[in-house]
């Protein structure tokens, strides 16, 4: 006998699942602490609907964290430029891009109880940090006085900060873009000239992606 394929999952479930989803990600990006029973009307869905796909409203934040990092570091891996400043400019610019609209759950997400559950996906993103530090150092582009598994780190903390504070000042698109560039490169090395130099020089950076 041949074992049975599995069924593919309803569409209507499907869609209901992506509504929960949506619907989260809408309010909890206004509010983190949104109740459940918000959350399922704006859905157009019963609390017995939401139990159907999720056992607990923190299951729910675990997926939804795993498919965003997962979305951003999909986003982000495809900004790699010979020199090391661009990649790390493009990829800070990208970021803003992806997550301008979700700052309100960026500090829980990141810094907060869900930090492990996006390890995984945000692994490639990690990894191009650290080889984009290494190849940065040994090319003279960026600074080679701390090691780069360290500097990756503190990249990576330098971006979630500017996202932070752009958050909490409403800064708009633009500025916010900017905060986060100019945040990244002077974790990298460069002075406030050389980074205002460096973002005139390529316009790319400024544009919408």
């Amino acid at each position: 006998m041949t074992a049975a394929t599995p069924r593919a999952p309803r569409r209507d479930a499907a869609a209901n699942r992506e509504a929960i989803l949506s619907a989260a990600q809408r309010l909890l990006a206004r509010d983190p602490e949104t109740p459940l029973d918000d959350i399922v009307r704006e859905a157009g869905l019963t609390r017995r609907a939401f139990y159907g796909h999720f056992p607990t409203r923190d299951a729910m934040r675990v997926e939804l964290a795993r498919s965003g990092a997962a979305r951003v570091a999909s986003a982000l891996v495809d900004c790699v430029r010979n020199d090391a400043r661009l990649t790390l400019a493009l990829i800070s610019a990208r970021l803003w891009s992806e997550v301008a609209d979700v700052l309100a759950l960026i500090p829980t997400t990141v810094r907060g109880p869900l930090s492990a559950e996006i390890a995984e996906p945000l692994a490639p993103l990690r990894a191009l940090l650290v080889e984009t530090a290494s190849r940065g150092a040994d090319a003279g582009e960026i600074r080679s006085d701390i090691e780069a598994g360290v500097l990756a780190r503190l990249l990576e903390q330098s971006a979630v900060s500017a996202l932070d504070e752009a958050g909490s000042r409403s800064l708009d698109s633009l500025q916010g873009r900017l905060l986060v560039i100019r945040s990244v490169l002077s974790t990298a090395g460069l002075s406030w000239r050389e980074t205002a130099e460096f973002i005139a020089a390529h316009s790319e950076l400024l544009e919408e992606n």
